[in-house]
């Protein structure tokens, strides 16, 4: 298979530069951003904070990536998209190493807080630019393989943040991610096709203000924006707080050895891509159900005194997550009629706002009723997505939807 009517489909060699460049693009985003949540507990120590301040360096990211994700689409519109999504991730790389030289906490939060509003002009901009490019056949493999580079990326900015903070100290490990940010921004640069169905446009408020009206009133499109809320909500949860439970006695790991554990998003990069195949094979209202219920499995057997079993259970979290979030994201470029740029930032406005929201919420949860406290909150997130789902699978949809 090869690119038909100017679109890029599976098996031609611009869907494969299409993949290794969304792929990196990914791959930066998340490790950029995640890769303080390692550190938390760092952060509370040296900066004698509680864990609830500790997780806003990664709670004040995105929170101001969800807000400035509204006006990043809309000014892809005018910049293009190839161009909007560059900026974005070297900008924010180069941000990342500044942010390892500030001395104070709150300086070091306003860092964070500015990492969050550059990198908003990659995630929405990336679905859009996959939905305009890649024909309808491919794309579902395609967000698969993007949201995989997400998946892998976490990994190695939690997995590398973890040695490098043990080996050097957390701010030089801090400067080894931003440079890896840099790199896959140069890869994408290099590797990502131009736009061929892009149509630039003038800013015009008025018409953008209709574009998430117009989304906000498909009640799929509600729900779908609802389920992203919830299934980030209760995977960064997991990930903000483990890291306070496996440093702490009774399992008092090492920090290098937590950042082993997250070797476990490498299941992320699987199940998305293998997820996004299936939702084509038998219908993302299938799938996505069953993503959220791995997630909830997951989040469970994390209430286990065993090592073995709650790295079981971060790895089913992950799988689940990854897999529903590949399903769902799919799932609104589909559905949206037109302005899809602008669709895609209201599904990763809710899903950002998730994990700030529920990711400092669950410092309360850890604070006054332990682990405990915190798989609680998650299980009521996650059985309200089930809900959600069940409901989404009776709504009637697009035919594109259905391939």
């Amino acid at each position: 298979m090869s690119e038909t009517g100017g679109y890029i489909e599976r098996g031609s060699a611009a869907f494969r530069r299409t993949n290794l460049a969304m792929f990196a693009a990914g791959f930066a985003t998340f490790a950029l951003m995640y890769s303080v949540q390692p550190l938390l507990p760092v952060f509370a120590r040296d900066f004698v904070v509680s864990p609830m301040v500790a997780s806003l360096a990664l709670s004040l990211t995105t929170f101001t990536l969800a807000g400035s994700l509204l006006i990043a689409s809309a000014l892809s519109e005018v910049w293009g998209r190839k161009r909007m999504m560059a900026g974005s991730i070297l900008g924010a790389a180069v941000l990342t190493m500044v942010s390892a030289a500030i001395p104070h906490w709150g300086g070091f939060l306003l860092m964070r807080a500015a990492i969050g509003v550059v990198l908003s002009g990659l995630p929405a901009v990336a679905m859009g630019y996959l939905a305009e490019e890649i024909h309808p056949r491919s794309v579902g493999l395609a967000m698969g393989l993007f949201v995989g580079g997400s998946g892998f990326g976490g990994m190695a900015g939690r997995l590398l943040t973890g040695i490098l903070a043990d080996a050097l100290g957390w701010r030089w490990a801090i400067v080894g991610i931003g440079a890896i940010g840099l790199v896959a921004g140069i890869i994408f640069v290099i590797r990502l096709p131009p736009s061929r169905h892009f149509e630039r446009r003038s800013l015009a408020i008025g018409s953008l203000l209709r574009s998430y009206r117009a989304h906000l009133a498909d009640p799929a499109l509600r729900l779908l924006y609802a389920e992203g809320f919830l299934i980030m909500g209760g995977f960064v949860t997991v990930y903000n707080y483990i890291t306070f439970r496996l440093l702490a006695p009774p399992f008092s790991l090492s920090q290098t050895s937590v950042g082993f554990i997250f070797a476990v998003y490498l299941v992320g990069v699987a199940s998305s891509a293998w997820m996004g195949h299936l939702a084509s094979r038998f219908g993302r209202a299938r799938m996505l159900p069953a993503g959220i219920a791995i997630e909830l499995l997951g989040a469970l057997l994390t209430l286990s005194g065993s090592v073995p079993v709650i790295v079981l259970g971060i790895a089913l979290v992950t799988f689940g997550f990854f897999a529903s979030h590949s399903v769902a994201s799919s799932w609104v470029g589909a559905q949206a009629r037109g302005a899809r740029a602008q669709a895609a930032a209201l599904y990763l406005f809710l899903y950002y706002l998730g994990s700030s929201v529920a990711g400092s919420i669950g410092g309360y949860a850890w604070s006054f009723a332990g682990w405990g406290g915190v798989v609680g909150m998650i299980v009521i997130l996650l059985v309200t997505g089930l809900a959600l789902a069940r409901r989404l699978a009776t709504l009637p949809f697009r035919a594109a939807e259905i391939i």
